[in-house]
């Protein structure tokens, strides 16, 4: 079995963090087009997407990041610096990117793999490269991920919210215990299953976490300098993103709550805070709070704050309530 190690010495288990980056999931959602059998998960977000993209040229993004080779260059999606980054702002990082180090990632990337032809006359101009490259990953983010990063950005922030939760309470065990059957901790390392063997000494720096909702099924790994060393993984509740509320289930909830009650408690398949729904529902934020203390008070959701946000999130009892039209 091969495996790369993360050792953790005292020091990286004090800087363990958590981080969400829109490039990352900018770049493997890529991987959902190419091969969406194998990432089955997110077919409805495929028909969607590929619709949207039409006539849009996002070749040279395609070939960059395509698993073809093996390898995808780091520069494209570099470990964020802040723990929630915006896109501009890594787009802007992407940009800033050394040639030597656009050149030497790029020619790694297809050293198994000839390049194709409109990629093959730019290996020899990084800058050239960065320029198209950033102007189609932002061209191609706009299309494809944006309209639906809101819910994305839900997910990922539950997650990330539930294992800081359990890193103070339980520990590193606790974290990583579940976060993708190919890692596992032992012995105070991290193990994740690869195809070549390689040893990562964290240096009292510790490890980045970072939930994509586009990782799935996978683990990536993250180990070369001058990068920061992390692992990108796939946040809980992923496979209800693109799960669309069922009509005849809203309907009858409808009938029982009021219909923007309804959509409120399907829209809580995982946390949101009051905004964020009524942005997702297109509604004031001010209504969107009042139907949500009638459900707070009726038991089926619950709130906790979250630094300077309230989370809202369904009960027990609230999800019993989503699950009974199904069972008659």
């Amino acid at each position: 079995m091969r495996v790369i190690t993360y050792r953790f010495t005292t020091e990286d288990l004090l800087h363990i963090r958590f981080a969400i980056s829109p490039l990352f999931d900018l770049t493997w959602s890529t991987n959902a087009l190419r091969d969406p059998a194998r990432r089955s998960l997110h077919l409805p977000w495929v028909r969607a997407a590929r619709e949207r993209l039409e006539g849009l040229d996002w070749r040279l993004l395609d070939a960059v990041a395509g698993e073809g080779g093996g390898y995808v260059p780091d520069f494209i999606a570099p470990p964020p610096t802040t723990p929630l980054a915006d896109l501009a702002t890594e787009l802007e990082r992407v940009r800033a990117t050394p040639p030597e180090r656009v050149a030497q990632e790029l020619a790694w990337r297809f050293a198994r793999e000839p390049a194709p032809d409109h990629v093959a006359a730019l290996l020899d101009d990084p800058e050239h490269v960065l320029e198209l490259l950033v102007a189609q990953m932002a061209a191609y983010w706009e299309r494809a991920v944006a309209p639906w990063w809101q819910g994305i950005r839900t997910v990922l922030e539950a997650d990330i919210y539930d294992r800081a939760r359990r890193l103070s309470t339980g520990g590193a065990l606790s974290v990583f215990s579940d976060l993708h059957p190919a890692v596992r901790w032992h012995n105070g390392q991290i193990e994740v299953h690869r195809r070549h063997e390689q040893h990562v000494e964290l240096g009292g720096r510790g490890m980045l976490l970072m939930p994509a909702a586009f990782a799935w099924p996978d683990v990536f790994a993250l180990t070369d300098e001058p990068w920061e060393k992390a692992l990108v993984y796939t946040p809980r509740g992923v496979g209800e993103l693109w799960a669309p509320a069922d009509d005849c289930e809203l309907d009858a909830l409808a009938a029982l709550l009021g219909g923007r009650r309804a959509e409120i408690l399907v829209a809580l398949r995982v946390p949101a805070a009051t905004s964020e729904l009524a942005s997702r529902l297109g509604a004031s934020p001010g209504g969107v709070s009042e139907h949500l203390g009638v459900l707070r008070r009726a038991g089926l959701v619950s709130a906790q704050r979250d630094g300077r946000r309230v989370l809202y999130r369904r009960t027990a009892a609230g999800e019993a309530l989503l699950r009974a039209p199904a069972d008659h």
